[in-house]
Formats: structure tokens, sequence, C-alpha cells
């Protein structure tokens, strides 16, 4: 969460963007260094239009900035080459200057397209690859959407939903059903960036991979290389949710997305038993090495429960039982008993009127009013706060929406907003409790995570490697799912692996 953030959300322009998260990634080819017989380029059938790269370009500054910005340096140029290599396989275009390909400094697995030429993929799922054909599978997915017209043919969905960067909809179904107030839970709890509203229809999922396959044998990849991706997706995010406690909870895009075992399989079969092609693992590991993992302390850092943000000196401790996502606009805390977010902006004229803000924030056109029956003060830790609640009358039962706010100095404040069932805002005292400011010192301590590629010698072991990951939990699980390695693995010398460390 950057210095500026604040609770606010975004339509999106005309077009919608492709997403891919957590697993439900379908992907496509990609690739730098290999020979395209002009032969093999498919003739130029969809035409980027003037209409699509001027919506492209007005849209691309703002999915830099609810996606964390682009990475910049040698490892964002290597995948914008891949990016732009398997892009022409398409027939949108056969010059690679009509396409932008944008490596985001995001901690989410995610990649996306819009029309225009804009093509997206995050330094976290850019991460979880292990060669350049996979890279090449994911950026070829996303350009399959695109090639496809699948946005053009969901416009009407495109246009009644919203980019909402971390604040994605996982509560409104849980909470608020289907009322007039499921925005109120979109904007509460999310599973983080990696989820635009928008998603497509498991047939344009599985047309998109198709696609991305495609492309991949067009310019000479591995086509095998989207199982191998998909397989990795899977695994991760159940590794997460087990990670979290959640892994009984049935993922929010099953409903609309083939489930990722057959996925692996469609994208086997339509490879071919005896596919060939370059993967480039070597040059690929070579190329990301030093990448950073997970949060960027420019963003704040999570650690288990904890949230610290080193730059704007604070930190806080989510409640037993919660989990955090990190976002460039927000953080989301997550549980079975609530949702809330974390968020912050201009003090304005005091924590009374910005707590009355932020409660107006939460009213659309045509609704009634959310507004606290009272604001009373108090103090955390040294800092003037103020806090309001909220009886909201949703589909399933009322429910209790507090804001908690803090008044930082400097004209800067910060505040919590939550959701609960109706007495239970009490389950975040311990949270609200818990803000501070930190010291210079603790500031300073803060480091971010990045990739190591290391060569793997005599006598190594999955076991002893994963020692020397950043992580006091799950190390082994984390290097197997990291690498694309199975339980049992076993390694070779001279063999190059992938850790995350300090």
């Amino acid at each position: 969460m950057p210095d500026n953030a604040a609770a606010r959300d975004r339509r999106a322009p005309a077009f919608a963007a492709t997403a891919l998260g957590a697993v439900l990634l379908a992907l496509a080819p990609s690739s730098t260094g290999i020979a395209v017989a002009a032969a093999a380029r498919p003739a130029t059938v969809n035409a980027i239009s003037r209409a699509d790269k001027a919506e492209g370009a007005k849209a691309h500054p703002e999915l830099l900035a609810e996606f964390g910005g682009g990475v910049t340096g040698p490892q964002a140029s290597y995948v914008e080459q891949v990016g732009k290599t398997i892009a022409i396989q398409s027939g949108l275009s056969n010059a690679k200057g009509d396409f932008t390909v944008t490596l985001l400094n995001s901690p989410v697995n995610n990649a996306f397209a819009i029309p225009g030429g804009y093509i997206y993929v995050t330094r976290q799922l850019t991460a979880l690859m292990n060669n350049e054909a996979e890279l090449a599978g994911v950026l070829g997915h996303e350009v399959g959407h695109v090639a496809a017209r699948h946005s053009a043919k969901r416009q009407e969905a495109a246009s009644r939903n919203q980019i909402l960067g971390v604040l994605g909809s996982l509560l409104s179904g849980v909470l608020l059903g289907d009322s007039a107030f499921g925005r109120l839970g979109q904007q509460l709890a999310s599973q983080g960036s990696q989820m635009l509203t928008l998603k497509y229809s498991r047939g344009q999922e599985l047309e998109a991979d198709r696609l991305g396959i495609t492309y991949l044998k067009r310019a000479g990849y591995d086509p095998r290389a989207m199982a191998t991706v998909l397989d990795s997706l899977a695994r991760q995010n159940a590794l997460e949710a087990q990670l979290r406690g959640t892994s009984n909870q049935v993922p929010q895009w099953a409903s609309t997305h083939p489930d990722p075992a057959s996925r692996v399989r469609d994208a086997l079969a339509q490879a071919g038993s005896g596919a060939t092609g370059t993967t480039n693992r070597d040059a690929f590991l070579t190329r990301i090495d030093g990448l950073v993992y997970g949060d960027d302390p420019k963003q704040g850092i999570i650690e288990g429960s904890r949230f610290t943000h080193p730059d704007l000196r604070l930190a806080f401790q989510a409640p037993d039982g919660f989990y955090l996502v990190n976002g460039t606009q927000a953080v989301s805390i997550n549980g079975d008993s609530g949702k809330a977010q974390f968020a912050g902006g201009p003090l304005g004229t005091g924590l009374d009127a910005y707590i009355q803000t932020v409660f107006s924030s939460l009213t659309e056109s045509g609704q009634a009013r959310i507004a606290p029956s009272s604001i009373e003060r108090t103090t955390v830790n040294g800092l003037s706060a103020a806090y309001g609640v909220a009886r909201v009358q949703a589909s399933s039962g009322p429910v209790d929406v507090a804001v908690f706010a803090y008044d930082f100095g400097g004209g800067k404040a910060y505040h919590f907003l939550t959701i609960t069932r109706v007495g239970g805002a009490g389950v975040f005292n311990p949270m609200f409790k818990s803000l501070r400011r930190i010291s210079a010192a603790d500031a300073g301590q803060v480091r971010p995570r990045r990739l190591a590629v290391v060569t793997v010698k005599a006598g190594d072991t999955v076991q002893s490697l994963a020692a020397r990951m950043a992580y006091t939990d799950a190390a082994v699980e984390r290097f197997l799912v990291l690498n694309g390695l199975e339980s049992g693995a076993r390694l070779v010398p001279g063999q190059k692996v992938k850790l995350v460390t300090y």
C-alpha cells in the first residue's frame, strides 16, 4: 500500500482486461532468440485499430497505478522481448513495436491484456515460472483473449464491472448476497489484485489456452509449457489456501472456470504426445535472478498476520484467524467472522469529517446513505483516533460497518473499514489497538525477499536447499512448488533451482 492509498474504485475502460488469478489462468506462448519463419507467421486479420490504441493508451497509466507500477531494468526488458515475440504470432500485428509489454511490480499471481496491444504480467507470476516457454505461454494466453475478441463479446459485462485492484469481490456472496450493498462487500474484501471483476466463460478460457498453445508452436516453443505452468498455478493456489487455513473453501472462480486438472489434461492433449520445442530454462532462470519476491517494502510487507510499512513508519497486527493481502491501494484483512480494509488519505478538516467521507464513499447514487450513529474519540498508542459504526440491512440480514481512523499528523490519516455480522465488530478490537508508529531503526530492518537462482552441488537435497529459504513455515513445500518439483524429487548436480532469500 503506497503513501497515497485511499479507499476508492475505478470504472473499467470501454473494454475489459483479461485476468488470471491464482490458478484460473489460461495461458499461451512467447519467446526470445527463436527464429520464426515468415511463412509461419499468421496474416494480420484482426489488426489493432486506431480506436483500440487510443483506449489502451488511456487505460495503461491507470492499470500501472493499480498494479504497483512497472518494473524497470534488464528483467523487465527480457519479459518485454519474450512478450513481443509471442504477440506477433497472434495475427493482431506483425510489428513488435505495436505491442507494449509490462512487468508489473505486484506481489500477486496475475497476467492480463487489453486491446490496443497492451500486455501485462506480474513479477510474482513470473517468479513462479520455470522456463521461457511458460512465460511465453502465459503472455500468449492473454493475447489470445484479445485476438479472439473475448472482451468485445463480453462488452456488456465489462461495462457493469469495475477494475478494483486490491478490492475484489469475495465478500458479497458471504455476507451481503446480491443486494444493493454488494458493492460494499466488494470494497471491503478481496484476494488481492489478482482478481479483476470481469470473468471469461469456460469456453473462452479454453479457447485462449488453445490459442496460446498454437502461438507457442508457431514461435518454436515446447507447447507442453502451457500444461506445466497451469499445474504450477494450481499447486501454488492450493499451497496459499493451506497456509491461510482456507483449503476447504470453494474458489470464487470455480463456477465459471474449468477445474485445474482438466485444464492441464486439455493442454497436454492439445500440445500433442510427441511435442517438442525450446524451453530456454537456464536462460530464463538466469534472466529473472534477483527479482523481488512477495511484497515490495515500498508498498509494505506482510509477515504472517503483521503488516509493516517502513516508508510510512507504521505497523499493525491482524486478529488470530485472519489473513492479509497487500495491494497498491489498500491492505485487505480476511477471515470467517469479518472482512476489513486498511487504507489512508488526506485528513482534511479532522477525523469526524474523514470518517463521514469514508462512509459516504460506500453509497452509490440512489441508495440510502450509510452513516454512523455516532463518532467516538479515543487514543491508540499515542495517536488521536476516532470510530463510528453503522448498521446496514443486507439481503442476508443486518451487518455492522465500522470505520476506525487515526490522525498521523502532517495532514495524513489512516483507517480500517470493517464489516461483520451484527455485534461482531469487537473481533477487530485487537487490530484497532495494534496500529502504531515504528522507529527508523525498525523501518530499516524491513528487507525485501528476492529470487536467488543457485546451481545444485553434490550433496544438496530438497531439504537442505529449502532450509535456506527466507521462510519459517512450509519451506519444503514452498521450494517444491516454486521449482515445479514433485514430492520426493531428487536434485542433480549442475541443475539450476530457485530459492527465496533476503
